[in-house]
């Protein structure tokens, strides 16, 4: 469903919405906004006072939360941002997580916000089930993965949970972080994520793995990453009353990051 009218005029916008690609396909163009839905109001308020007080940087842009003619930051169920130049490569892995990198020490000091204490989506249950030791999945492959976990003593802070696909590059200008879905973890955790999912998806080698072994508790980090994304995809089963079996493109990167941890 496209915005209304109503939701552009309510941005400062007269141009015909065209859908952009990705953004599960809910993620409009009109002029020079994106506009989106909102899944979550007091998430999507936070994040844009969050974004709006952040300063330039020299390493990343972000595309600024555009608010309402009365200064609201969501209208009839939608919210807008700038435009910004780029397009996502998710073959660049390991430029996603420098720019992460870069984006999660600007973001250090930011509390963390009270929603996540209520969220209840796919991905947040599952990141929720990849951190608690007690969890043991039915799923072979899963609980080979939970039983390989051991206690982490890592700080936590805000991190960027998707960032493999949500970063636009535009020569001549530093990538563009977008779509921040927020979470309260070790940045070590998105890194591991974003790693996870260039070896999955991407054909990344097995030395990606190998390539950021600095990192805080890294293969603690990447069992986590890879628990998240899988069990996502069986949150998403169960809320459809669908069974879910692993992606087999899960299966042998399991196995590497079992082996790692070991």
């Amino acid at each position: 469903m496209q915005p209304p009218r109503t939701v552009l005029e309510a941005f400062g916008s007269t141009a015909e919405p065209v859908l952009l690609e990705g953004g599960q396909g809910r993620t409009w163009r009109s002029g020079g906004l994106v506009l989106k839905p909102v899944d979550n109001p007091a998430e999507a308020e936070w994040r844009a006072e969050t974004l709006s007080a952040l300063p330039e940087s020299d390493t990343f842009r972000i595309p600024r939360p555009i608010p309402t003619r009365t200064g609201e930051w969501t209208a009839e169920g939608w919210e807008a941002t700038q435009l910004l130049p780029g397009r996502t490569d998710p073959k660049r892995w390991n430029d996603a997580i420098e720019v992460g990198a870069a984006f999660h020490r600007a973001i250090r000091d930011v509390s963390r916000p009270d929603f996540l204490d209520t969220r209840d989506d796919w991905w947040t249950l599952a990141d929720r089930d990849s951190w608690n030791l007690d969890f043991t999945p039915d799923d072979p492959t899963l609980r080979d993965l939970a039983e390989a976990r051991t206690p982490v003593a890592v700080a936590h802070q805000l991190t960027h949970g998707d960032l493999l696909g949500n970063i636009l590059y535009e020569p001549g200008l530093p990538p563009a972080i977008i779509d921040w879905p927020p979470y309260w973890r070790p940045t070590s955790w998105a890194a591991a994520v974003a790693a996870v999912d260039a070896l999955c998806w991407q054909a990344a080698d097995e030395s990606l793995l190998d390539h950021w072994t600095h990192l805080a508790a890294w293969p603690q980090m990447t069992l986590r990453a890879l628990m998240y994304r899988m069990l996502t995809d069986h949150h998403a089963a169960a809320a459809n009353n669908r069974p879910c079996q692993p992606h087999p493109a899960y299966l042998p990167i399991a196995e590497a990051v079992i082996r790692r941890a070991r």
